[in-house]
């Protein structure tokens, strides 16, 4: 075992009561991929292109041999974890039909953070509390598309050297991002705007019965090129979160600009809710975004103390999930500063309620990940943070009413979604 992964242990979840729908592992889609290729071994390759920190491969599968090329990038975030088996149902839909390789060729980079992916536990449908309890997301700086907004260049972890590398070798015109969302709906952000995406991803949405998010607060003031499309600020753009450090201009999306080329980042929800898609103006948005920052606070400050508690008796040094879980217990209280200092006039509920999912995940998941390391070292501490999960998480449920979105809609969403994308940008 390495040393980026000696902090953190436990079984993958025993799934024999679970339905019989579960995510992959990176290991099951690098098998898929490797099957394709001996298929088609004329049109497809499989090639290692990096190692992560703790040593394990990123996979490029390609598929057609056109010099227009998208690139399509699954599993960026170890709790998003659908990426990966839309890769494997476009892969075999592209090497399917002609058609869509007549002018492009397609690649894969089958998963961007392998380590992540191994310590965020959940591999089948459950509850939010089940999540929050297996949950891991690397901080800012360990992320491989975020990290350079983070870290100059020569700090950049492998995994997003890997990336650019990628990036620089293809020069793609089109960069596809897989990601996802615990609970709301399915929205897209660009880079540049691509005209005609917001049609085909919205009948996509509807057929599905996966909601549009009206008001994601990862787009919080962004232009709108269509019903749930939003297109990314200009260089020099204000932020609505000052006390947020990341910067989209900084990240891998806009890596691919310096070629021509835009990125799209197509979320989709594990769990549905109703409440993100609500257009009508909220009555008293002021008060319910105060509400929200003053939770956001009192529940970091809750699991904050445990943290202080617990932390001089952890031995060597702070592990990922507690990197990870000190990342977000810093970030938070300043954010919720941001909050009750946004404009709300004319706020919709779909907006109002984003925010507060938005408030709701920050803390429970912080909460996760410090439950899970003092849980491995026993410490006593662990018995303060599970019965806040379970409270916060009960609460959540019960304010958003979510539903379990199959996973079968979710990777179909994110490949009709890539294919609209595709087809409505222009070529090079």
């Amino acid at each position: 075992m390495s040393q980026y992964e000696q902090s953190v242990s436990g079984r993958t979840p025993d799934t024999r009561d679970a339905p019989a729908e579960r995510f992959p592992a990176p290991s099951e889609l690098v098998r898929a991929a490797a099957a394709l290729v001996h298929r088609h071994p004329r049109l497809c390759t499989l090639r290692r292109v990096g190692l992560s920190r703790a040593g394990r491969p990123l996979h490029l599968l390609s598929v057609g041999h056109a010099d227009a090329a998208v690139l399509v990038v699954a599993g960026a975030h170890a709790n998003e974890p659908a990426g990966g088996p839309a890769v494997r149902r476009l892969a075999g839909r592209v090497a399917a039909d002609p058609a869509l390789r007549t002018r492009t060729s397609w690649h894969f980079l089958l998963c961007a953070d392998p380590d992540g992916a191994r310590l965020h536990q959940m591999r089948a449908p459950g509850s939010l509390l089940e999540y929050h309890r297996r949950f891991y997301r690397p901080r800012g700086a360990e992320q491989p598309e975020w990290s350079p907004s983070y870290v100059p260049p020569h700090r950049l972890p492998p995994e997003t050297r890997a990336l650019t590398g990628v990036l620089d070798e293809l020069r793609p015109y089109l960069q596809v991002s897989l990601h996802g969302t615990d609970l709301g709906g399915s929205w897209v952000q660009v880079t540049r705007d691509i005209p005609g995406l917001a049609e085909p991803f919205a009948k996509s949405a509807a057929e599905l019965r996966i909601p549009i998010e009206a008001g994601p607060s990862d787009a919080v003031g962004w232009p709108v090129s269509g019903p749930g499309v939003h297109v990314m600020p200009e260089p020099g753009a204000d932020t609505p979160f000052p006390s947020v450090p990341e910067d989209v201009r900084h990240s891998t999306w806009h890596h691919i600009h310096r070629y021509g080329g835009r990125t799209a980042v197509i979320e989709v929800p594990l769990w549905a809710s109703d409440r993100v898609t609500d257009l009508a103006p909220h009555p008293d948005p002021s008060a319910a975004l105060r509400d929200s920052a003053r939770r956001l606070r009192e529940h970091t400050r809750a699991v904050t103390r445990v943290l202080a508690t617990a932390l001089p008796r952890l031995p060597g040094p702070p592990g990922p999930l507690t990197r990870s879980a000190r990342w977000i217990l810093d970030l938070s209280p300043a954010l919720a500063d941001d909050w009750e200092r946004l404009p709300s006039e004319g706020a919709t509920a779909a907006y109002v309620w984003g925010m507060e999912a938005f408030g709701r995940r920050l803390p429970l998941r912080a909460a996760g990940m410090l439950l899970r390391e003092l849980t491995r070292h026993r410490s006593p501490s662990a018995a303060a943070l599970g019965p806040l999960i379970t409270r916060w998480s009960h609460d959540f449920t019960t304010r958003f009413t979510p539903r379990w979105v199959p996973l079968d809609s979710q990777t179909e969403h994110q490949t009709r979604t890539t294919l609209a994308a595709a087809t409505h940008t222009p070529h090079p």
